[in-house]
Order: C-alpha cells, then sequence, then structure tokens
C-alpha cells in the first residue's frame, strides 16, 4: 500500500538516476532501492516492497533493475515503471558507451592488454563467488543438488545453454513438489496496465520489422539480446553464459577475451553486468548498436514486469 503522496514522474526518474549513478554491487542495490522507496521516501510498505523482489526474482533478467520498475509501478503505473527503469539504468548505459568508444581506440596498446589480462581473472572469481553465494541460497536439498549437478555436467560438456535451462526446468516439474505458498495479494489500487503495456510491444514489434527491413544485422543483434533476457533465470550473472555462449561460440561475433573484456567493463560500471550488450552492440555496429542492443536485452523482463505485477499482486 502506498504511505505517503506519488512522486512525480520527474521525481521518480532524478531519483533512480542517482541511485544508478552508483549502483554497483548488481542485486546488492535492492537495499538501496528498498531504502530509497520505503525508508526515506514511504513511497511503499515494506511487506510490498518484499512482495514485488520476490516476484522480480522468479522471472528471467535482471533483479535489481526489475524492482526499480515494479517500485515505479506501484507509485505511478506503467509510466512511472518506465521513468524509474530508464533512470535507474542510463548512467550504466551512457558510461558503457564511453568505455566501448574508448576500448575501440586502445585495445591494442600493451598497457591496456595486461590490464584487461589481469581483471579477466579477477571476473571469473567473481563470477564463481556469485555462483557460491546463489549456492548456499538456493540449493536447499538433494533434489536441488541433484539438479544443479546434471546441469554442470551438460555445461561442461557444451551442451547449449538455453536447452539446460529448459531440462533444469522439466527436472524441477518432474522431482520437486513444492509447498503451497503464502498469497502475495496486497491491498493497492493500480492502473490498469494492459493498454501500456500492449502499445510498449507493439511499439517494438514495429521497430523489429523495420530492422528486420532495414538493418537485418541490428535486428539479429535484437532478437539474440531478447533471447538471453528471457532465458536469464537467476539475475543478471546467469546471463553470462548464456551470451558468450551465443555471441562467442554461435555467431561467432567476436572472440572470447573481447567478450570477457565486454563483461569487465559491465562490471566496473553501475548496473546490472548485462549492459554487457551495449559493448557488443557497439562493437558489432556503433552507437546504434549499442542502443539497440540496450534496450533488447533490458525490454522483456520490463514488460513482464509491468504485465504480470497488477495481477500477482493486486
Amino acid at each position: 500500500m502506498y504511505l505517503s503522496n506519488k512522486p512525480t514522474y520527474i521525481r521518480l526518474f532524478l531519483s533512480f538516476l542517482r541511485l544508478g549513478c552508483t549502483a554497483f554491487g548488481g542485486p546488492a542495490m535492492i537495499a538501496y532501492i528498498k531504502d530509497l522507496s520505503v525508508n526515506r521516501n514511504q513511497w511503499l510498505d515494506e511487506e510490498t516492497f518484499k512482495n514485488g523482489v520476490a516476484l522480480c526474482q522468479t522471472i528471467p533478467g535482471a533483479t535489481a533493475m526489475q524492482t526499480a520498475a515494479y517500485v515505479g509501478l506501484r507509485v505511478r503505473g506503467v509510466i512511472g515503471a518506465t521513468a524509474s527503469f530508464i533512470g535507474f539504468g542510463l548512467p550504466a548505459f551512457l558510461m558503457m558507451l564511453i568505455f566501448s568508444a574508448l576500448y575501440t581506440r586502445t585495445r591494442n596498446l600493451p598497457l591496456v592488454v595486461s590490464a584487461f589480462t589481469g581483471l579477466q581473472v579477477i571476473i571469473v572469481g567473481i563470477i564463481a563467488n556469485a555462483a557460491v553465494s546463489f549456492g548456499r541460497t538456493t540449493l536447499k536439498g538433494w533434489k536441488h543438488i541433484a539438479i544443479a549437478g546434471f546441469s554442470a555436467v551438460l555445461f561442461a560438456l557444451h551442451t547449449n545453454p538455453i536447452l539446460v535451462i529448459l531440462l533444469a526446468a522439466v527436472s524441477g516439474l518432474l522431482i520437486i513438489n513444492a509447498k503451497q505458498q503464502n498469497s502475495m495479494t496486497v491491498s493497492l489500487n493500480i492502473e490498469r496496465t494492459a493498454q501500456p503495456v500492449l502499445f510498449i510491444m507493439l511499439t517494438a514489434t514495429a521497430g523489429l520489422f523495420i530492422l528486420f527491413f532495414f538493418q537485418p544485422e541490428l535486428f539479429t543483434l535484437a532478437v539474440l539480446m531478447f533471447k538471453i533476457d528471457l532465458f536469464a533465470f537467476g539475475g543478471g550473472f546467469a546471463s553470462v553464459p548464456l551470451m558468450f555462449h551465443e555471441v562467442v561460440d554461435v555467431c561467432q561475433w567476436m572472440d572470447g577475451s573481447t567478450l570477457m573484456d565486454g563483461i569487465i567493463l559491465g562490471q566496473v560500471t553501475p548496473g546490472p553486468i548485462v549492459i554487457t550488450a551495449t559493448f557488443v552492440g557497439y562493437l558489432l555496429q556503433g552507437i546504434s548498436g549499442g542502443i539497440v542492443g540496450t534496450i533488447s536485452v533490458f525490454l522483456p523482463s520490463f514488460l513482464m514486469v509491468t504485465a504480470i505485477a497488477p495481477y500477482v499482486l493486486s
């Protein structure tokens, strides 16, 4: 429920823009979003916020970005969700564009090569630490461990990551009996979202048709990033193996070392690590590629939050 007056769209945008400038830590930023929306401004109560985070964690995509959209959706509808979502992600996007441009001009300098070689090792450690942290909170019995182990073997055999995700989902349906969860229903009136969400979907579809006929390279990039976002269960880090498989192994747009450099830049900039999509798009098609790649890797999960939340948490 609401605890105070609704913020204006501009205030929502500026508040999340300010937060996005310091949004280091990926999922850890959820605590800062809570402080902004629950503690300091009292836009939502704690229970409503907690329910929204639970929803964002169950659907694919970058959880922190989705949570920002959820807060905006709750207080000002789809336009509010758009304002908070863009505000939160804009600093990372702009910084990644700048870093990508600098990278293309300096990547062959000995000093830069040495620096990125060392940083690649650190990124492997960060992702390994994230895997351990997720495992401690997610693996709650031998069935979960069995599915995780089975998936790890498939990854080691270079199985398509999307196929691994689908097989893991089927395995969960077959062997895990989920306990009935408490309803996440909250007493909150929220404006109808069907029409604005449908408008965004139609606009995106029209954009894809335009790219298909006039910029097929950008169309291919957009579809690939859509696919990565739709299967990135577990937050932004889950997108890393998907992106590596699609960009390096399937499409062969760049070698593994170059994409690792992009992942490094995605980690040192604020916002989710999936902002690496900006890097990929820029190296392929310049600024237009960076824009298309960024929109495409965030849009599916944004639409899921705005379409599902009003009905699941209404």
